[in-house]
């Protein structure tokens, strides 16, 4: 491609905190619950990029002809796959893309296709980099793009922003049926590519990306009893920081095979699991560790101490997540100003 950025460039990430940030240098949006996608066009020619740099076009070939019906022929945006079922964005059936047959993929293109919503403009319709602009510039901008390119059948839709606290909380007070939340943003600061400068993520759910880095079988039968989990610190050493247990009897056969194909000492390359407690057999306290290959998201009520007090939820899997990308940054909750 002959645009200005090269790929994979990675998206600017998110703080999570508490509340909501107030004053006039934060705009609000809406936190949609999909794959973050970077979306490159020059000419005739379409990537797809997730949040961890990884190639996703083969998986969303609908909007990647949806892309190239735009009347622009080169332009880098930034955004949100979802896929609407029944009037809702369903996360499962977005999974379910992530496949290695094409033709399961295509199917599933025609019978439930994805959507992008999108909220940054990061190169223009003339080719020039934004990402040294202010928020507030590269929105107006947008907006403008938007009008003039996006089509009427909304397969490619303009995510909305306001800087009125009173929607920002409304939104947030209706999040977990299409929005995962609220997205506060500074805007006098240029794109901020890979880091977290700049821009908080507000949940209803206290959530985390974990990596897994190994499990325990159950006190009977060998099945699986709770995965371990991870996040990186700065020196890029994994840290043992919980467990989640949350799985259906049905679901544990197979999540046992999946994970056994996957044990690789040492799994934590930081703090790891202890040893036997005065509530844990000798068997129970036993770990095996895994390769750092697979993340889930998980639900937590309260993060102290390197750890999660209690145990926690899983939600799901998240394989548009790099296991990198798991870093105590997540369970951080410094103020930006």
């Amino acid at each position: 491609m002959t645009l200005p950025l090269k790929q994979p460039y990675l998206p600017m990430e998110a703080k999570s905190a508490e509340k909501l940030p107030v004053g006039d240098v934060w705009q609000y949006e809406p936190k949609w619950d999909g794959f973050r996608c970077i979306a490159f066009r020059d000419g005739d020619r379409v990537d797809l990029q997730s949040k961890s740099g990884q190639p996703l076009a083969l998986y969303f070939p609908e909007v990647v002809e949806a892309l190239l019906k735009l009347k622009s022929k080169q332009f880098v945006i930034d955004g949100e796959i979802v896929v609407p079922v029944k009037g809702k964005f369903s996360f499962d059936d977005l999974l379910m893309r992530i496949h290695p047959a094409v033709s399961r993929v295509k199917k599933l293109s025609q019978e439930t296709p994805a959507k992008l919503i999108v909220f940054d403009l990061l190169v223009d319709d003339r080719g020039k980099a934004l990402v040294d602009e202010v928020l507030t510039s590269r929105r107006k901008k947008l907006d403008a793009f938007a009008k003039k390119y996006f089509p009427k059948h909304k397969s490619i839709e303009l995510s909305p922003q306001t800087d009125d606290l009173t929607i920002a909380k409304h939104w947030l007070a209706g999040a977990g049926v299409d929005l995962d939340g609220v997205i506060a943003k500074l805007t006098d600061m240029p794109y901020q590519s890979g880091n977290r400068h700049g821009m908080v993520k507000v949940k209803r759910l206290r959530t985390a990306d974990c990596v897994v880095g190994g499990f325990r079988y159950a006190s009977e039968g060998k099945v699986i009893g709770s995965m371990l989990l991870g996040l990186y610190d700065e020196k890029g050493l994994l840290h043992h920081v919980g467990f989640t247990s949350s799985f259906k009897a049905d679901e544990k056969p197979a999540l046992t095979k999946k994970l056994e194909k996957l044990i690789k000492p040492p799994g934590f390359t930081g703090n790891a699991p202890g040893g036997p407690s005065r509530w844990a057999t000798e068997r129970s306290a036993e770990w095996q560790p895994l390769a750092p290959k697979l993340v889930i998201e998980v639900q937590y009520d309260h993060f102290t101490g390197g750890r999660f007090r209690h145990g926690t939820k899983f939600l799901r899997w998240r394989p548009d997540k790099k296991p990198a990308q798991c870093t105590f940054e997540q369970v951080s909750q410094n103020r930006l100003r």
